[in-house]
């Protein structure tokens, strides 16, 4: 048996491997990874420029506008910590037509200010094309400070008083928990933009392995190799030929999707070390290193590896039992939309765990085989619950695995040779009560 196993699963792993779309897929996929990790270089090398602060040409038609708009632009630069999500401004006497005449002022803007008897100063924006929403927003914080600002000067208040009123404000963080720190505040942020990035490819993975087991095994039935297979080994050796075989393939590609990941990440220190833009993985790694998920790691990661291990023998088991009863993979597909649903509702489950804190509901939902090995990972992160939890969820895991094992394989022995779209489902309650 042992030596049939391993030819079976030696013979469809080769069939997985040993194709034109398993080449012609990772280069996409390398070329993908690669390049979404170095965004701002490709985008740059094709004439973007995130490095530059936007220029803003200012008309002060006031006479007194322009140095107060200019201190506030330097408190927004300061009060946000980030170069790129400040102005560079520049005065001049020139009209909007002459500053979009020079090709070099093709990106620019052009700010008018003039004075307004009931709002003291008004402003027009012109530039040549769309402005993004952040900028417009924070050149409207700027503005607007520079509103109040003359406002306060010319009903005359103190310039102590002023300078006190005008600078900005540094909100200090204090929570009452002495459990919490608000370091792990920055959780919050890590779930709702690293984590879902992070489970994609588990979650795309999963749905590669259930359509690659139906597929294969209809094929086996569509051209009738089925029969030559059972005549010479078990139908119990042949399903755990293909649940090791796609378990093996799908390690394999999630090793080689590291390993792009990795040489995106060394070409970035190579080349893309240059760039300071707002693409840069800093920003999203800052917050990750100073929440108390690193020194959670060592304990984080294991769990959810066997979680993810598990959950991919548990979906190939069932994707090979369910296939195992259709004749086609028209049929199959139809079978597997409720793993598919399954799927997808514990992905987005796992990005919107921090929505459900203290919530029993999604703790119960983190013990179900399935959708546990991303949602109980989430949870884990989040505080919401212990290793104790997880560990439950892993042995519900293994305890569904046992009885796909015990109860599909009767299921798999009368379908593997059914021929017939006809009752499948009364055909698998039957099997299962024999």
């Amino acid at each position: 048996m042992t030596n049939k196993l391993k030819f079976l699963t030696k013979q469809s792993l080769k069939r997985k491997i040993n194709t034109k779309w398993f080449v012609i897929a990772n280069i996409i996929f390398a070329i993908l990874i690669i390049g979404l990790l170095n965004i701002d270089t490709v985008i740059s090398f094709f004439g973007g420029d995130f490095d530059e602060t936007q220029i803003i040409y200012v008309q002060d038609n006031t006479n007194k506008t322009y140095d107060i708009l200019k201190d506030q632009n330097d408190n927004y630069k300061n009060l946000t910590d980030q170069e790129e999500n400040a102005f560079k401004l520049e005065e001049t006497t020139k009209t909007s037509e002459e500053i979009f005449k020079d090709e070099k002022n093709k990106d620019a803007w052009y700010l008018t200010i003039e004075n307004d008897d009931t709002n003291y100063i008004k402003a027009t924006l012109t530039s040549e094309g769309y402005i993004n929403t952040t900028s417009y927003a924070g050149l409207t914080t700027i503005i607007n400070n520079t509103k109040t600002i003359i406002a306060m000067e010319e009903s005359n208040i103190d310039p102590e008083e002023l300078a006190k009123i005008s600078s900005p404000v540094t909100l200090e963080r204090e929570i009452l928990d002495e459990s919490k720190k608000s370091e792990d505040e920055n959780t919050q942020m890590i779930m709702s933009t690293v984590f879902p990035i992070l489970i994609l490819p588990f979650f795309a993975l999963t749905i590669f392995l259930v359509q690659m087991v139906g597929a294969e095994i209809n094929d086996e039935k569509t051209t009738r190799g089925m029969e030559i297979i059972i005549s010479n080994v078990s139908p119990k050796t042949h399903l755990f030929s293909k649940v090791i075989a796609s378990n093996l393939f799908v390690f394999l590609e999630a090793a080689l999707l590291v390993t792009y990941a990795i040489i995106g990440f060394v070409i970035r220190g190579i080349i893309g070390a240059k760039t300071t833009s707002s693409f840069d993985l800093s920003s999203l790694l800052k917050p990750l290193l100073e929440s108390n998920i690193i020194s959670n790691l060592a304990y984080i990661i294991p769990l959810a590896l066997i979680l993810m291990i598990l959950t991919f023998i548990a979906y190939a088991l069932l994707a090979g039992i369910l296939a195992s009863m259709t004749t086609n993979i028209e049929d199959f597909q139809q079978m597997q939309m409720p793993i598919v649903i399954i799927s997808l509702v514990g992905y987005y489950l796992a990005m919107m765990a921090g929505m459900f804190e203290g919530s029993i509901f999604i703790k119960v939902l983190s013990f179900i085989p399935f959708i546990s090995a991303i949602l109980a990972p989430s949870l884990l992160v989040l505080g919401q619950i212990g290793i104790f939890e997880v560990v439950i969820a892993i042995i519900l895991l293994i305890v569904t695995i046992w009885a796909l094992l015990k109860y599909g394989m009767r299921i798999y022995k009368v379908g593997i040779l059914n021929y017939s779209s006809k009752d499948l489902w009364k055909k698998m309650f039957k099997a299962l009560k024999g």
